[in-house]
């Protein structure tokens, strides 16, 4: 699967357009890595705790936009973006989406 986040897909021709597709997951901080959060506030640098969570929603949203696109018949989505959302305190939402297509080669 073929995933870009540009309207075209060099040397490629899209021949049929199947839609919108998108995937998402809402995740919820984790006391260790929020303790961990804390006292990394104390001396600075990268939350890796936090960096994973949102690493692993992120490839989570997009395996479910990338279902939705091959029950569709494409072999590629194209125009890809990401949003994010607070839901509740300590919850949010992470969301994927595009135009799922069939490209040839050119």
């Amino acid at each position: 699967m073929l995933i870009v986040n540009t309207e075209t897909i060099p040397g490629q021709t899209i021949t049929e357009m199947k839609g919108l597709v998108s995937g998402n997951t809402i995740r919820a901080k984790h006391i260790g890595r929020d303790i961990g959060a804390g006292l990394k506030n104390l001396v600075g640098g990268e939350l890796t705790g936090y960096t994973e969570l949102l690493s692993e929603a992120r490839q989570e949203a997009m395996d479910r936009m990338i279902a939705q696109a091959t029950s569709m018949g494409a072999n590629a989505i194209v125009n890809v973006r990401f949003s994010t959302s607070a839901i509740a305190g300590g919850a949010a939402e992470l969301y994927s989406y595009g135009t799922a297509v069939v490209v040839e080669s050119a």
